[in-house]
């Protein structure tokens, strides 16, 4: 099952890089997010799928289950929106500004200053 998850996880990376490549504004920002997903299944296969332990520690249990990959995925998620919800702003101003959201007609050169 771990190695599913490696190869979804190369896969969700490959094609963030493909999309962030792109001359679209809104591809850049898909790409990212499709980054972010790919780092936390990436990070999640790390901290190990399978197991049945429980998460919490108890009395007389020598098996148990790793929080930490949780958490550090609840954290990743949670910046991931915030910075997701910026960027989708950002991009909404600069389209209003622009009326493109083509990246290579918005690069300024020295003879338009």
């Amino acid at each position: 099952m771990e190695l599913l998850m490696a190869i979804v996880a190369g896969i969700l990376f490959t094609a963030a890089i493909y999309l962030i490549l792109s001359r679209s504004l809104i591809k850049v920002i898909l790409g990212t997010g499709l980054l972010s997903h790919g780092a936390h299944l990436f990070i999640l296969t790390m901290g190990g799928l399978g197991g049945s332990a429980p998460p919490v520690l108890v009395d007389d249990v020598t098996d148990f289950a790793d929080p930490l990959p949780q958490a550090l995925i609840l954290t990743a998620i949670v910046i991931s929106f915030g910075v997701t919800a910026f960027i989708l702003v950002l991009a909404y101003r600069t389209y209003a500004v622009h009326k493109t959201d083509d990246l290579n007609s918005m690069k300024g050169n020295d003879e338009h200053d």
